[in-house]
């Protein structure tokens, strides 16, 4: 008797991708976790998430509503653990609710800047060239300011800000150094068999960036994308601690602020201006811990230095 043949499964290639992309989201995520930066970073930006996610309900006021009980500049109390600021209102729901307004425009200012450094980085490495020269020279150019002094001149000129202006504003100067690190990736990328192969069959460059380039690329931009959030969260502070934004936005910036202007330390509050500075300065230290340790995961050269 012959053999009985077995019928063939065919994967579409959508199916395929998306099979190959679970195995290395489940590789990455175990070292991930036998990873200690990375555990730790982790740890802290999920505290921070939650605890931002919870503010209203966890925060007893909202964080512009005045409070009843308490005259405003009042020191700490069992009511009121990090006192009344001078408008009267109730610091410690203003660090809860600040944790909201600090990672909303970390978050979003980054992906901002993300878009518009991949996609030019794309573009500058891949059609190379001219366009190459022109791009990276006004990239040059744009790197040899300092990013906080590029900010803070475009954000004055502007004026008024609100939330999203403050976020287009970071992002919007903030997308240089992505470029640059896409447009190295691109050109290594691009050299390599796979493109050569697609272009042999005809595929188009769109194609190409899109359906192969890119996708080699996101590991780099990903953890690129983490860091980047850390330094828009600095920025937002910078610019709320120079009151360049609207005075509604209330984020650890702000509160900052606020205690400095109110001699927070000389009125025996210091409370007011180490609570928010401290969660500042642990929430930018969590992102960088979990980028710089991503970062080493998906990138393996740097594993090998």
């Amino acid at each position: 008797m012959g053999e009985v043949a077995h019928p063939v499964r065919i994967v579409s290639p959508f199916r395929a991708r998306a099979i190959v992309l679970a195995r290395r989201l489940r590789a990455v995520s175990l070292q991930v976790l036998h990873n200690r930066s990375a555990v730790l970073g982790l740890g802290i930006l999920v505290f921070f998430f939650v605890l931002a996610v919870a503010a209203p309900w966890i925060a007893p006021y909202g964080p512009l509503e005045p409070v009843t009980d308490a005259p405003p500049l009042s020191h700490a109390s069992p009511q009121h653990p990090f006192g009344v600021n001078l408008l009267g209102r109730d610091i410690y729901s203003q660090v809860i609710w600040g944790s909201q307004v600090s990672l909303i425009v970390g978050v979003m200012s980054a992906f901002v800047a993300i878009v518009i450094g991949t996609g030019v980085g794309l573009i500058s490495g891949y059609v190379g060239g001219w366009l190459d020269e022109v791009i990276m020279r006004f990239n040059d150019v744009v790197l040899s300011i300092p990013f906080l002094v590029l900010m803070i001149v475009v954000a004055a000129r502007i004026g008024n800000l609100d939330l999203w202006g403050i976020i287009f504003v970071i992002g919007f100067t903030g997308w240089s150094v992505t470029a640059r690190v896409v447009r190295g990736q691109v050109l290594s990328l691009k050299e390599r068999m796979f493109v050569e192969r697609g272009k042999m069959i005809g595929s188009s460059n769109w194609h190409i960036v899109i359906r192969h380039i890119l996708p080699n690329a996101f590991p780099v931009v990903f953890a690129n994308g983490i860091l980047t959030i850390a330094i828009s969260i600095l920025s937002e502070s910078v610019l709320a601690f120079l009151n360049l934004s609207v005075r509604n936005n209330v984020s650890w910036g702000r509160v900052i602020a606020d205690a400095v202007r109110n001699d927070a330390i000389t009125n025996g509050m210091p409370e007011w201006l180490i609570v928010p500075g401290l969660c500042l300065v642990v929430l930018v230290f969590g992102f960088y811990l979990f980028g710089y340790a991503l970062d080493e995961i998906l990138n393996p050269r740097l594993r090998r230095r």
